[in-house]
């Protein structure tokens, strides 16, 4: 027996109702050395609205729920059959035809909890809004406050944006976060 994390596949929109059950759940033998903890992945996300920022809490993956388990060979049934009778659980990923769930790689596992900010990392926040090349936009914050210009090129990764702005009658680009400018 060695622990894993077991991915839960349940209705969207039911993730943290289940969750909580099955918290109540661990309370109870045999799940209290069985289960050991859950997490419904979710990340913080920055809207821009009318020049504001605001950080909401948003499920990256809806629909599924991470469960750390290590079962065992033996009662493991037992277990994964009280877990699926809970109303809103359709089943176990990679779970087929009554067979014993298989966990998800220790890579994936520390991908989506780096994500989540379960470990810690350079914690990113991911932004609502969506550029592309082209688009006007004016500058909210920054140097550059009130400037507009047009998007000249989109890096993802680092959350940056080259705008082409006119200063001094010139066309000049400058760089700027996501969180400093807004769509016209």
């Amino acid at each position: 027996m060695a622990k894993g994390w077991y991915v839960l596949h349940v209705y969207s929109g039911y993730e943290n109702k289940i969750e909580k059950f099955i918290r109540l759940m661990m309370e109870e033998s045999p799940f209290t050395e069985t289960v050991f903890d859950l997490k419904v992945p979710s990340e913080d996300v920055v809207e821009v609205k009318d020049g504001k920022k605001k950080i909401t809490t948003k499920k990256f993956l809806p629909g599924y729920i991470l469960i750390e388990m290590d079962l065992p060979d033996r009662g493991w049934k037992e277990i994964c059959s009280g877990i699926r009778r809970i109303q809103g659980v359709t089943g176990f990923v990679g779970s087929m035809g009554g067979s014993k769930p298989q966990p998800i790689s220790a890579e994936e596992a520390r991908s989506i909890l780096q994500k989540t900010g379960v470990l810690k990392t350079d914690k990113t926040v991911t932004v609502a809004q969506v550029f592309s090349e082209g688009d006007s936009v004016r500058i909210v914050e920054g140097p550059f406050d009130t400037f507009t210009g047009t998007i000249e090129d989109v890096n993802a990764e680092k959350g940056k944006l080259r705008v082409v702005v006119g200063i001094f009658g010139r066309a000049t680009p400058v760089e700027v976060d996501f969180l400093q400018v807004e769509k016209i």
